[in-house]
């Protein structure tokens, strides 16, 4: 019920006055049944406005911490989170990754509607990149159609590493949804996995327009943090030495003397 009072009566018209958020192919959402959201991911507002767009409840797995913190901030906290659709990751199982995938299955059991992002982070430069393959083996345990979903605009909204940017119209885009049955019992093999995942991004670029970059997020914002800080490096190098490296006994220079 607290739910559909942060939604409709709180932050929805809120979000809705403010931001005029776009949706389209709402007819692709079942009206009632199981079924896996698959989106792509540019910001943290991702998770307000898609959940916006849909009528029903869009169930997220989130950090068991934002449920479990003491006091009147964590009681707040888990209240924010519970209401606006998401549940602490069931960490009974072997790893976080095992425990989500044990939440999203008895979520889909209930007939709900399960939000994921394939990608697993954000993505730090608007480009899309390699889903994981949990997707698909959610997809083939539970034999619920998969509906890709594309978020445009949030990253202007929200960018990362910022809590607002500037205004614009939120576009949500949701696909047609794809059955996977035909591998039914094959949710061990990998390569099943990838094609399974592999067919969902295709889906969800071509719903956002987005670059696609075949390679994990996490790995591509680590690259570029790296890089970002060599660069700062040889900036200040630079600057501390503005007449650059002093010749050695072995410089070209003194070769050539």
């Amino acid at each position: 019920m607290f739910y559909w009072f942060l939604k409709w009566i709180a932050i929805g018209p809120l979000l809705r006055v403010i931001f005029r958020p776009q949706a389209h192919g709402l007819e692709n959402v079942p009206e009632e049944g199981p079924a896996i959201l698959a989106s792509n991911h540019l910001s943290y507002a991702d998770w307000l406005f898609m959940p916006l767009a849909v009528p029903r409840r869009v169930t997220f797995v989130a950090k068991a911490e934002y449920f479990t913190s003491p006091g009147l901030k964590g009681w707040l906290q888990k209240t924010f989170f519970s209401g606006a659709g998401q549940v602490p990751i069931d960490r009974s199982g072997a790893n976080a990754a095992e425990g989500a995938l044990t939440t999203a299955k008895r979520i889909l059991g209930e007939q709900d509607l399960f939000g994921i992002y394939p990608e697993g982070t954000r993505s730090h430069d608007g480009k899309l990149y390699r889903g994981k393959t949990g997707v698909a083996r959610l997809a083939l345990e539970t034999g619920v159609p998969v509906i890709p979903v594309a978020v445009v605009g949030t990253d202007v909204v929200a960018p990362p590493g910022k809590k607002f940017g500037s205004f614009t119209r939120p576009v949500v885009r949701f696909g047609r949804p794809l059955d996977f049955s035909r591998y039914e019992g094959l949710e061990n093999d990998r390569y099943i996995l990838r094609s399974i995942t592999d067919e969902i991004m295709y889906e969800i670029m071509r719903l956002s327009g987005q670059e696609y970059v075949d390679q994990y997020a996490a790995r591509a914002k680590e690259e570029s943090k790296r890089l970002e800080k060599e660069a700062k490096d040889a900036a200040k190098e630079a600057k501390d030495n503005p007449e650059g490296p002093a010749e050695g006994p072995g410089s070209v220079d003194q070769q050539a003397s």
